[in-house]
């Protein structure tokens, strides 16, 4: 979802309410009774780690966000290798004021575990009415063991909106004669997809003058691939068995999957060369024209898709000439079983104030006006009456704005600002409807439309099962990598394997190799973190 930008900078603003006479303690809490007596804009600069963007605080939004709060941003972006960045300031002392951090990272952890980062609990109860209403029990969610709120989830809050699915040519499928599955929203069986691939390659041997491909996958990006298939079969991080969870290839689902997989391969219905593609090369073959179907996430074969709609011969249906994400039923599993939509409700990162902050007060009050709805609106669709205007009670874009970004979304986002700064952002709708995120929702397309019609109703909260592994640094925590390289590995000798029976031998060796790795003792680990945290959620 990075690739979509969905993750791309962030912003930060300063208080609507700071302490007049009041001096912040130690702690960040306030000594003073008063301190929300008289708004605070007075000139402030924080210092603002965050990886995703090295742009200066002085573009359009920022300038709105410096007006209403007093507050100036210093963006401190790494160079190299982020979290090289972020272990040497914690080692040398050297905090910034503010951190964007992977949420449930090691690096998070070590900086909570530090003190490195302070608690937020009675800024919020002090300070942030709108924090306290727009996260709800999302606060309850990111404690940690402590009890404490350390960081505000970035990206939060549970939509259901379509991620994983197999994508495939309207135009072909119309060919192959299912037009009436080309839009409306039901999904294929497994034979059916099968079937379309078998009669696609054989009505097609070659597109002109090349040799047709039913489907092709990333092999740069075997996540996504490895995803999409688990989503047919129903399967997520965890195999849970009466309350107990199990790695998710003890499900007997997992076998099927890569069976299916193999035997796929096997017919000469996915393309031969996918293991070793890159993402450049992968979106070049889609591009060619002779392609038919993948495995992906909708917004990664956006460049392939542009391309093949350029291209469309001359009375041809451009729109129809690009691929498009459809459901497909492993055997057994029935729609609603489907999970091609895993997303966290607590969002990918988290905002965190250091303890070397001079000012912790103005600060949560910075970030209790961006968690607003004011706020989400300003850093996500701009400044009102320059790139939006309030009409029968509703935000609605102005039309050169929605141009600018479908002509170049980075400079777009540099110019105006609008989700250049992305720090406390909340997934969904505004009370009047619109989505907070203006170019990630409000603006759809065709294959974004089929896409929500087809597999939004697959989404489920990956949030319980989230970094239930064990700490950095423990013995455990080797298990734990050896268990998943072995996994990695051995998925792609049986997504190859040259016969089926292969692959049932594979897997046997797989999962005899894992338990020697102390796949056992993990799950004690999972099953101890995963208990612990349903009990901090209560």
């Amino acid at each position: 979802m990075k690739k979509l930008k969905v993750v791309l900078a962030a912003t930060i603003v300063l208080g609507l309410l700071a302490g007049c006479g009041a001096k912040p303690a130690s702690n960040g809490t306030s000594t003073g009774s008063n301190a929300n007596a008289v708004d605070d804009t007075s000139p402030i600069k924080l210092t603002w780690f965050d990886k995703n963007t090295g742009d200066a605080f002085d573009n359009p939004v920022a300038k709105a966000i410096i007006e209403k709060t007093g507050v100036t941003v210093e963006i401190q972006q790494p160079t190299g290798n982020p979290l090289e960045k972020l272990n040497l300031m914690l080692a040398s002392n050297d905090l910034p004021d503010v951190l964007l951090i992977d949420r449930g990272s090691d690096i998070m952890n070590k900086y909570i575990a530090s003190g490195a980062v302070i608690p937020l609990n009675d800024l919020i109860d002090q300070y942030a009415p709108n924090i306290t209403k727009m996260y709800g029990d999302t606060l309850k969610k990111t404690r940690s063991e402590d009890g404490k709120n350390y960081y505000l989830a970035n990206w939060y809050g549970l939509e259901q909106y379509p991620v994983f699915g197999f994508l495939m040519r309207m135009d072909i499928l119309k060919e192959l004669g299912v037009g009436d599955k080309v839009n409306n929203g039901e999904p294929f069986t497994a034979q059916e997809f099968e079937d379309l691939l078998v009669k696609f390659k054989e009505n097609y041997p070659t597109i002109d003058g090349k040799p047709s491909i039913p489907m092709t996958l990333n092999g740069e990006d075997i996540g996504s691939v490895q995803w999409t298939f688990k989503g047919m079969f129903g399967l997520k991080p965890f195999y849970e068995v009466d309350g107990e969870l199990k790695k998710d290839i003890r499900d007997p689902r997992y076998l099927e999957m890569m069976q299916f997989i193999n035997s796929l391969y096997n017919k000469g219905l996915i393309d031969k060369e996918w293991a070793t593609l890159k993402t450049k090369q992968y979106e070049q073959k889609i591009a060619a024209g002779n392609v038919f179907a993948t495995a992906n996430a909708s917004w990664n074969v956006g460049s392939p898709n542009t391309l093949l709609k350029a291209d469309a011969p001359e009375g041809a249906n451009a729109e129809e000439r690009q691929l498009y994400q459809y459901k497909v039923l492993g055997p057994g599993v029935s729609a609603d079983q489907t999970t091609y939509g895993p997303k966290s409700s607590l969002g990918w990162d988290g905002v965190m104030i250091s303890k070397t902050n001079k000012d912790p007060v103005r600060t949560i009050k910075m970030l209790d006006f961006l968690a607003s709805e004011e706020g989400q609106y300003l850093l996500m669709w701009g400044v009102e009456g320059e790139h939006w205007d309030m009409k029968d009670g509703k935000h609605v874009p102005r039309q050169e704005v929605l141009d600018a970004f479908t002509k170049d979304w980075d400079e777009a986002s540099k110019s105006t600002g609008i989700r250049k700064w992305t720090w406390v952002i909340k997934n969904g709708p505004g009370s009047d409807g619109t989505p907070y995120d203006l170019i990630g929702r409000y603006k759809s397309d065709p294959t974004t439309d089929l896409a929500i019609k087809n597999l939004a109703d697959t989404s489920y909260d990956t949030a319980p099962y989230d970094n239930l592994g064990p700490a950095g640094g423990t013995p455990e925590a080797i298990m734990d990598q050896k268990v998943n390289e072995t996994i990695n590995k051995y998925y792609l000798k049986m997504a190859l394997a040259p016969s089926e029976d292969q692959v049932v031998e594979l897997y046997n060796t797989m999962m005899k190799e894992v338990e020697a790795a102390g796949l056992s003792k993990l799950e004690k680990v999972y099953n101890e973190n995963y208990q612990s945290r349903l009990e901090l959620w209560k």
